[in-house]
């Protein structure tokens, strides 16, 4: 028997420049008296989260500032978060400023401080044990400073695990924050090279939402048995849509100019339209591809550093490792849904300019074109990649089957080989 319901479940927003100011009177009223406020480093710097702390303590809420989040999480940074926050005493609220690496460590904090066990056992399965939160979590309000994670509409925690060298995520609806603070302002500082990795996780979510496999291409659940990802549905392809078309006017100039205070308002509204859509509808193929790309970078000897990022070892920011087999990865699904394709592919270009010989290569051929624009790397041999880590990538792609169970068509490993193989080199 197919399905026959879908679910669909959000935060409350607050949107518009000079959000942040507001926060303290948001925090205050969800009854909390000791807030955390969880960042990292670089935007601590840019005195967003003082400002955070500011408005929180002009409500009366006292506040706890911690730079404890990393880019790129990973098993042992967010550990590391969690022991920090332990030795803060009793906090009743989290608030995230930051990007997605923020945000995804407050949600780390508000499962662990008030979850037993460890934190590998709330990890997705086959890398954890997938187990779900028994006790209710800390209210989680997000703060984005960057236009792109989408991880302030979301029930999800990415991060790397170390010792199994792939990315993976905690995902449960109780990690979704209760609160998204969208204050667009806030990305004006954000480098070109940040804009352009976190505008394409923005368009693959949009994309992946749109052509995910539609929620009655499934099996009847029972309700004990409903997640988040429930498939597309008319809800996610709403806001997928407006996100995508919201991209089209916005991404390259919002790449070119940071101080144009439009586009960064279009592109923060498209971040968010397109988390809305999919923490419900779901990701797939390139977003289970990325993980590996990301996870493994560190191991095969790459000396990639990505433009706009203060780092100090090879790393490939989710964004881009999204964006790199996301052409090949399109041109697989296509048969599933070639009216999706062609509709999205229309929307992210309006007037046609990007012609293809098949219909089959136009969506693909509209992302390589953006991607060229942008700056993004031509392929993944840029960042380190060759035909020796083609197994490795498969291998990592594989173990992320709650985002390939959402994927239009049965995914293979023949599939992502290929989808790899074809994504060495774009252009």
């Amino acid at each position: 028997m197919s399905e026959t319901v879908f679910t669909y479940a959000a935060p409350a927003l607050k949107y518009g420049p000079g959000a942040l100011d507001e926060l303290g009177h948001d925090v205050a009223g969800l009854g909390a008296a000791r807030a955390l406020v969880v960042t990292d480093a670089g935007v601590l710097a840019t005195g967003h989260p003082e400002r955070a702390a500011q408005s929180l303590r002009a409500a009366g809420v006292e506040a706890v500032v911690h730079d404890s989040a990393r880019v790129e999480p990973t098993d042992a940074s967010l550990l590391a978060a969690v022991e920090r926050a332990r030795a803060e005493g009793t906090v009743d609220a989290v608030v995230a400023v930051g990007g997605g690496s923020s945000i995804d460590t407050a949600k780390a904090v508000s499962l662990m401080l008030t979850n037993p066990g460890e934190l590998m056992d709330y990890v997705n399965r086959p890398v954890g044990g997938g187990q779900a939160p028994s006790r209710p979590v800390l209210p989680v309000v997000a703060v984005p400073t960057t236009t792109g994670t989408g991880s302030e509409s979301t029930t999800i925690c990415v991060l790397d695990v170390l010792q199994a060298q792939v990315k993976t995520g905690i995902s449960h609806s109780r990690l979704r924050p209760v609160l998204a603070v969208v204050d667009p302002d806030l990305t004006l500082s954000q480098p070109a090279g940040v804009t352009a990795a976190a505008g394409m996780d923005i368009l693959c979510h949009a994309l992946e939402s749109w052509t995910a496999r539609p929620y009655t291409g499934f099996a009847a659940k029972q309700a004990h048995e409903r997640v988040p990802y429930c498939g597309a549905n008319p809800i996610a392809d709403m806001w997928s849509e407006r996100s995508l078309r919201l991209l089209a006017g916005s991404f390259r100039r919002a790449v070119a100019d940071g101080s144009d205070r439009e586009a960064r308002g279009q592109m923060a509204l498209a971040a968010t339209f397109a988390g809305l859509g999919f923490g419900n509808a779901g990701v797939h193929v390139p977003h289970a591809d990325a993980y590996p790309v990301a996870g493994r970078v560190h191991d095969i000897g790459s000396d990639f550093r990505p433009a706009g990022y203060d780092v100090d070892e090879a790393m490939v920011p989710h964004g881009m490792a999204v964006a790199l087999t996301a052409p090949a990865a399109f041109a697989l699904t296509f048969d599933a849904d070639p009216q999706r394709h062609l509709a999205a592919a229309d929307w992210l270009d309006p007037t046609g300019e990007v012609t293809a010989d098949e219909p089959s290569a136009r969506l693909p051929a509209v992302l390589t074109a953006l991607m060229r624009d942008i700056g993004m790397p031509s392929g993944l041999a840029e960042v380190g990649y060759g035909e020796a880590d083609l197994d490795g990538l498969v291998e990592g792609a594989l173990q992320q089957q709650r985002l390939l169970a959402t994927a239009p068509l049965e995914v293979t490993g023949e599939h992502l080989r290929g989808v790899f193989a074809a994504s060495l080199h774009l252009w």
